[in-house]
């Protein structure tokens, strides 16, 4: 089993800020959600259920310390691989939504409404995204075990897409919150996605998604 999560929240969400491959804090409530998804994880393993052995993580700091939570919970190694790394935005790191959404507003309404059609000036496209994600699921595949990959927003919502055979232009369709995480079947050939976003453990501790720079 493959259970794929987003980062828990960050300072830069908290203010509508695009990271893309800048640095950013967990928040306070990022903290939080980053204990939760430990204990979610430890409870599992006292019950004999199925839980990470290995973890992967975006080298990001945003990824690498939510993901620290549960391998130290766990005793498990941290691994990281740059095919996971945030969607590169470009000319768009570090501003905020509100400010691009004004004085880029062309670029803001296609990457809104048709995020396929989108190229980031000195950045990426979603396909560029979408081919890091088949480079490193394709290398996970045929690997037995079960594994915590921690990622963000981008690739996430790409390695959903992809999975289940649906085209770039639905990127916003899925669920995808902080520190929560989709459930994919890995059989040793294909991947097949069981639960796209379990949130279960979140309880008192979900972020608002409604002011994210997304």
């Amino acid at each position: 089993m493959i259970f794929l999560a987003r980062h828990g929240e960050t300072a830069w969400n908290l203010t509508g800020r695009y990271q893309g491959r800048l640095e950013s804090a967990l928040s306070g409530l990022g903290v939080r959600q980053g204990f939760a998804l430990a204990e979610y994880f430890f409870r599992r393993s006292m019950r004999g259920d199925a839980v990470p052995s290995r973890a992967i993580s975006s080298p990001l700091l945003r990824c690498t310390a939510t993901a620290r939570f549960v391998t130290s919970r766990l005793g498990i190694p941290l691994e990281t691989d740059g095919r996971l790394i945030e969607i590169a935005h470009g000319t768009w790191e570090g501003r905020y939504r509100d400010e691009i959404a004004e004085n880029d507003s062309d670029r803001y309404r296609l990457w809104r409404q048709d995020p396929a059609h989108v190229s980031f000036e000195q950045g990426e496209t979603l396909a560029d995204v979408r081919d890091r994600w088949r480079s490193f699921a394709k290398a996970l595949a045929g690997e037995a075990g079960d594994f915590l990959i921690v990622t963000h927003d981008a690739v996430v919502r790409c390695a959903l897409l992809d999975v289940t055979g649906r085209p770039l232009d639905e990127l916003w369709r899925p669920s995808v919150e902080n520190a929560g995480f989709a459930r994919i079947q890995n059989d040793g050939v294909t991947l097949h996605v069981v639960e796209e976003c379990v949130v279960s453990h979140l309880s008192g501790v979900r972020s608002s998604l409604a002011g994210q720079a997304l």
